[in-house]
């Protein structure tokens, strides 16, 4: 069952109040633990390192349920245990960990609005140093994977893309900014190392770009009303099924968790293979411009 948008997204003072509940786990999720958790966290909070703790050792992919089973113990969580996700880049690589959480079939995940940013506009409390806080040994056993309802494959793409379906029966939302869409550039600055060997887009793709679901001042989700102005006027509506992607999946797992579970939409994958991958395939179709 999806939880509902209350279910999922707690605010600051929510946190506030459940810091010393042993039922919940405050969990920062960072691509650079040395520029956010380590400087500072919110008290409590244990943290995952993306790209250490979440990706596979050696293919491009994620780590095994055994060692999602593993990893979730030594942080002291259990089946039942209420995981708040919050992190750094305006909750990019939290909303990604959410989404396979949630992949992996934990119940009650959710994500702090606002993230870091939000924490620090308010001036709340924070610990600092990278000595994590320790709590008892969880318990933890996955129940099932779903990979069906949250992912999309390189392979399904092109045959979908082969029969004249993206933008038909299938939109495929492209969450990069302009210049990547367009292919201007191949990555963002800050990735400058990790550029594919051509940039553009996916024939047919809309390119939406994540920050527009966002309060740039405070990394707060905008509301309901203004998110569905600018999805349903891009063509993006609940009757369709939708499928995200960007460069490495981060941003368009952000995008995929505005569409799925604040505006409600039944039908959201992540391409998380992304740019990062089309990029770099040998003969894929790619386009070039601003135009789908």
């Amino acid at each position: 069952m999806t939880q509902t948008t209350t279910q999922v997204i707690v605010d600051y003072k929510w946190v506030l109040d459940h810091q010393k509940d042993p039922k919940v786990r405050i969990v920062e999720v960072d691509y650079d633990p040395s520029t956010a958790y380590n400087v500072w966290h919110i008290p409590g909070a244990v943290l995952i390192r993306w790209r250490e703790d979440l990706r596979h050792p050696v293919v491009r992919d994620f780590i095994e349920p055994s060692q999602f089973e593993k990893l979730m113990e030594s942080k002291g969580i259990n089946n039942d245990t209420t995981i708040v996700l919050y992190g750094d880049y305006n909750n990019w690589f939290a909303v990604y960990a959410f989404w396979l959480f949630k992949a992996y079939g934990h119940d009650d995940v959710r994500v702090l609005n606002g993230g870091r940013t939000k924490w620090a506009k308010e001036g709340l409390p924070t610990e600092q140093g990278p000595k994590e806080p320790q709590y008892p040994k969880g318990s933890y056993k996955v129940k099932k994977v779903d990979w069906g309802s949250h992912r999309a494959f390189f392979w399904e793409l092109l045959q979908r893309l082969n029969k004249g379906e993206i933008g038909k029966s299938l939109v495929l939302v492209d969450v990069r900014s302009p210049k990547e869409f367009t292919g201007e550039v191949r990555a963002p600055p800050e990735y400058a190392d990790e550029q594919t060997q051509v940039g553009g887009h996916i024939p047919g793709a809309a390119n939406i770009p994540w920050a527009q679901a966002v309060n740039p001042e405070t990394g707060e989700f905008k509301s309901v009303d203004e998110l569905k102005k600018i999805y349903e006027n891009a063509g993006i509506t609940p009757e369709k099924e939708v499928i995200t992607y960007c460069r490495i999946g981060e941003r368009a797992a952000h995008t995929w968790f505005v569409l799925k579970y604040i505006l409600g939409y039944p039908a959201v994958r992540v391409y998380d293979g992304s740019w990062a991958e089309w990029g770099n395939v040998v003969g894929s179709p790619v386009k070039k411009g601003s135009e789908p």
